[in-house]
């Protein structure tokens, strides 16, 4: 059975498009927003004041945190987490499966955590068993292989660690202030302070 947009408006201000699916359980927050030909699975929890985009995917247990933005075109497969304040940017791609075979009777889910405030560009790809930093930037058509750290900004393919980002997004530029065990930016567009382990520093552009 499937909720449609006459049933789901009756739950606070939650808004479904006519043209949306949301499978009967699946749990939308207040807020949140579900647009065209989306289509959300019946096991999927979904948090506030989420902005979910025409032709996205929500596979069955996935979990969703708050003021999440997934734009156009994006699948959120079984096996994906993502936390609060994320934005998903138009048909990346999330991937569960590190070896896929069509005929394979048994596979494993190879998990995804994105972390809180973390923004993944246009067509970037998310291979399993990965975890993205809080406030990393994953620049659009970049190839995820590894764990991104807090703050990283990575490109390429596969992507690489070439700087870090302030939680407002900009670029963490300068000389830093390095100590035993952390290195700590200060924003020269909203002037906040980042700190991060020197032990993540240390890997930039390797």
């Amino acid at each position: 059975m499937h909720i449609f947009f006459y049933q789901v408006s009756r739950m606070s201000d939650i808004f479904v498009h006519p043209l949306a699916v949301v499978d009967e359980g699946a749990q939308l927050g207040n807020g949140t927003r579900v647009w065209h030909f989306a289509h959300i699975r019946g096991t999927a929890k979904i948090g506030d004041n989420c902005n979910i985009g025409k032709d996205v995917y929500v596979d069955a247990d996935v979990i969703i945190g708050n003021n999440v933005k997934i734009q156009n075109g994006v699948s959120v497969y079984h096996g994906v987490t993502i936390e609060d304040d994320v934005f998903c940017g138009p048909h990346m791609t999330f991937t569960n499966d590190l070896y896929p075979r069509a005929f394979a009777e048994e596979w494993k889910v190879a998990k995804t955590v994105v972390k809180r405030g973390a923004s993944i560009g246009a067509h970037a790809t998310i291979v399993g068993n990965t975890i993205l930093g809080e406030y990393c930037m994953v620049a659009s058509g970049a190839v995820i292989t590894k764990n991104v750290p807090d703050h990283g900004l990575v490109m390429g393919n596969p992507a690489r660690l070439v700087g870090f980002v302030c939680k407002c997004g900009k670029p963490l530029k300068g000389k830093p202030t390095i100590e035993r065990t952390s290195v700590t930016f200060q924003c020269a567009t909203c002037n906040e302070k980042v700190t991060i382990p020197k032990t993540d520093y240390e890997l930039k552009d390797r």
